[in-house]
């Protein structure tokens, strides 16, 4: 099945003229350059309509298993355009997403996505993701690290309990969050690939990043919730701010 690269139009392309559209065409083929004569050789197309619909449309038509979009810079005008194009495809797609960053690149020292990082909070798209991660780092023969991040309120917040024994609660949360984490991985993945399981307490999203740049992660790998008002609202507090932030490469998977 193809893999569909989306790329945002300078243009109206629902007015393009025949020879507009030529041009444009042009300036594809010399965007891609030598990746043009590759092997599979890619198919270039140009398509009229919002950039979005359109990625979306074209997946679902022809059965796309991977979308791969690069993401804009950081100015105010590149979050917008990265909030309009790429993030609605990350929230929509039903097939994984592979987001790109302006400054990702291959390692000359590692095999590509040999350093990964998933995000599980237990739900069924995060249980998937974690299948992705595990696959993805035993073709690699690299190291996959599944990380949970307990919500945790200041301790402050607990004091209108008097008597509440506040380290026991979060003992408890952490070991239980700890033994959920480590059920994730199947004894035969520990066989091919180097498999870390840590949970932390924080903002999940902050604790993402963190780590990410820390362990020098080639790859993030998340769980993308489903379609309806409250998975938008949930989308944008962890897997939106990830793929706005990260400085690698980010993959999103639905359930």
């Amino acid at each position: 099945m193809p893999t569909l690269f989306g790329m945002e139009p300078a243009v109206n392309a629902a007015t393009l003229a025949p020879f507009d559209r030529e041009a444009l065409g042009r300036e594809l083929l010399k965007f891609v350059g030598e990746t043009a004569n590759a092997t599979p050789r890619p198919q270039l197309l140009v398509r009229s309509g919002p950039a979005a619909a359109t990625v979306l449309g074209y997946a679902v038509e022809n059965g796309t298993d991977l979308i791969v979009l690069g993401t804009h810079g950081r100015t105010g005008f590149e979050r917008f355009m990265l909030g309009s194009v790429t993030e609605k495809v990350v929230r929509k797609a039903t097939c994984p997403v592979l987001t790109v960053p302006r400054g990702a690149s291959e390692s000359p020292e590692r095999p590509l996505f040999s350093r990964i990082l998933c995000g599980v909070d237990f739900s069924p798209a995060s249980d998937r993701a974690a299948q992705y991660a595990l696959s993805l780092a035993q073709e690699a023969k690299g190291h996959v690290t599944l990380l949970h991040v307990v919500e945790w309120l200041p301790d402050a917040s607990f004091a209108r309990y008097p008597g509440f024994d506040v380290d026991h609660f979060r003992k408890s949360l952490l070991t239980d969050a700890r033994a959920r984490t480590e059920a994730l991985v199947p004894e035969e993945a520990r066989a091919w690939c180097d498999v870390d399981t840590r949970v932390v307490c924080g903002k999940p999203y902050q604790e993402i990043l963190r780590l990410a740049q820390n362990d020098s992660a080639d790859l993030v790998v998340l769980g993308v919730h489903g379609h309806g008002p409250i998975d938008r609202m949930l989308f944008g507090s962890t897997p939106q701010q990830v793929v706005r932030q990260a400085q690698c490469p980010v993959l999103t998977i639905r359930p």
